[in-house]
């Protein structure tokens, strides 16, 4: 009988946690993101994933100077990092989504 109390009783803790937003399932984290949100995520990750130094303009060199035209973003070919929300397409954001 003692059991069945503690069980009960836990199931009734999760339930008010998941009504007062402690815990957010997983299904909801990525759908809650706005578009800006995602554009930010997909920025990063692109920098990061970066190999080099310099991905964007606005990238500090080893020197402590701006990257600018010697950036991967203004060079054209190669790798093609995403460093401002006009790079990021309606078709990213849909993919992010679907992750």
């Amino acid at each position: 009988m003692k059991y069945g109390i503690a069980i009960k009783y836990s199931k009734l803790v999760m339930v008010f946690y998941l009504c007062m937003g402690f815990i957010a399932p997983p299904v909801f984290a990525a759908s809650s993101k706005t578009d800006l949100e995602i554009i930010q995520i997909l920025i990063k990750e692109s920098i990061a994933a970066y190999p080099g130094v310099c991905p964007c303009p606005y990238s500090i060199m080893r020197s402590g100077r701006r990257c600018g035209k010697f950036s991967a973003h203004t060079k054209p070919g190669g790798e093609e990092p995403l460093c401002y929300d006009t790079d990021v397409t309606a078709k990213m954001i849909a993919r992010y989504r679907s992750r």
